[in-house]
């Protein structure tokens, strides 16, 4: 495993500048680290491809069904009719919200790479996402579906974050 996780990263080091610049920043997430980040980053392609965080929502599947017929409108679960990897890693980093906002994790090692905004949207994300862990939990809903619903806030981060590095590569590039 560690071979592979090594060739994974050194693969990364010959991707372009703006995938990097994801990878890179998307590890300011809380419960998202190399490995979490490249899988997000490979299978959602280029983020700003995505108009809103809620098409990359949609295209992950965690977007509740829908019957409707005439004035009746029903939702029922999630679709799943998205990438179940990208969901799954999702769903897997969405765990961590369940601890209070500590330190930014991906800052331990990339400190200077990643920018102050990218940092404030992590914070951000660590404290809405806790919170919404707990008022979820407090409602008695099930954990899967808490987690899911966290997981759902946490791909409008990841949107957030991956199109704001790409909008900051592209200008790089053409400076």
């Amino acid at each position: 495993m560690a071979r592979l996780e090594e060739a994974i990263l050194e693969a990364v080091e010959l991707a372009s500048p703006a995938l990097r610049q994801v990878i890179n920043d998307l590890q300011a997430l809380r419960g998202i680290a190399d490995i979490s980040a490249v899988t997000i980053a490979s299978e959602s392609g280029q983020v700003s491809r995505f108009d809103s965080a809620r098409q990359l929502m949609g295209y992950c599947g965690v977007v509740p069904s829908e019957d409707s017929s005439g004035k009746r409108t029903r939702r029922g679960g999630i679709t799943k009719t998205g990438n179940a990897h990208l969901r799954r890693i999702v769903v897997e980093a969405a765990w961590s919200y369940r601890r209070p906002p500590g330190i930014l994790y991906g800052l331990r090692r990339r400190q200077e790479s990643i920018s102050e905004e990218t940092k404030e949207i992590a914070w951000k994300a660590q404290h809405r996402l806790h919170k919404r862990y707990l008022k979820l939990g407090a409602a008695g809903k099930d954990q899967r579906k808490i987690v899911t619903a966290v997981a759902r806030e946490l791909l409008g981060f990841i949107w957030a974050i991956g199109s704001r590095a790409e909008t900051v590569s592209r200008q790089q590039v053409a400076a």
